[in-house]
């Protein structure tokens, strides 16, 4: 049986100090993750009923519909990213190719009708605060994740 009574202040030869340090590291970045990735669920859900709020449903269905669905695609990532965030890493930059298609969208989707000023905003404001929101969670995540190899790096008796 192993002599456990040892009263030792140094820690680095613990044989768990990387899962330790990788779980400090987890949970100082919980507050922030989840506020980001429920801003990330707030704006996607603000898309989708964008076309209600803003009162253009009835005169560009399309765009409507559009941001219906992307709202719902942005909504659906933030919840991914708060879930498993280490999974959903490659999926941020779905978020930001969301959100620059949402700055374009406006013109696209209204090829055949002049975009009002309320759309061209609307949709412009949100694209930017979709890819703004999606860069911050995607280098929340790989902080994170250089955070956890780095220190499990350092700290391995291998590599001494």
């Amino acid at each position: 049986m192993a002599d456990v009574s040892q009263q030792s202040g140094d820690l680095s030869a613990h044989p768990d100090v990387s899962e330790m340090r990788a779980r400090y590291a987890r949970m100082l970045d919980g507050p922030q993750a989840v506020a980001v990735d429920g801003l990330v669920v707030l704006a996607g859900l603000y898309l989708a009923i964008s076309g209600w709020v803003v009162h253009f449903n009835t005169t560009s269905a399309e765009l409507t519909a559009c941001n219906l669905i992307v709202g719902i695609a942005i909504a659906l990532l933030g919840v991914g990213l708060t879930l498993a965030p280490a999974r959903m890493r490659t999926l941020t930059w779905a978020a930001v190719v969301a959100g620059i298609w949402l700055i374009v969208s406006p013109w696209v989707a209204t090829a055949g009708h002049h975009a009002s000023a309320g759309m061209i905003w609307n949709n412009v404001i949100t694209g930017v605060i979709s890819c703004l929101l999606a860069l911050i969670a995607a280098r929340m995540i790989q902080g994170a994740a250089e955070h956890s190899v780095d220190g499990a790096r350092r700290r391995s008796p291998r590599t001494r």
